[in-house]
């Protein structure tokens, strides 16, 4: 069962934002690129903060629910076949990214759910 637990903020610059965050819940990245950074927080959930380019997307967010999966490139795209069949919206399919496999679906409102490696 996929199971929500990352909670992703876009920001401009991930390592300054990083730092704010950093100083102001006392906590360190638990993992970090020039791009992406990601804080642990309480039971297993993680708070991320990504810099990427507005267009990417469309209509713009500035932010997503995202669930994290182990097992690899391989569970990532079955995940993504096992929602298709449901008949879930794909804004963008499966494809590797800075932080590795990743797609994009949205709920019935447009919101937008990222499935991504646990990092």
């Amino acid at each position: 069962m996929a199971v929500p637990n990352m909670f992703i903020v876009h920001v401009s610059d991930a390592p300054a934002a990083a730092r704010f965050y950093s100083e102001l819940f006392d906590m360190r990245p638990s993992f970090e690129t020039p791009g992406f950074v990601a804080f642990e927080l309480a039971g297993g959930v993680q708070l991320a903060l990504w810099s990427r380019p507005s267009h990417d997307l469309t209509p713009p967010r500035t932010s997503e629910l995202c669930v994290t999966l182990d097992g690899g490139p391989e569970r990532i795209d079955r995940q993504y076949q096992d929602w298709t069949k449901q008949g879930v919206t794909t804004v963008r399919e499966p494809h590797d990214d800075v932080f590795g496999r990743t797609f994009v679906v949205a709920d019935p409102d447009g919101n937008l759910i990222r499935v991504a490696p646990v990092d």
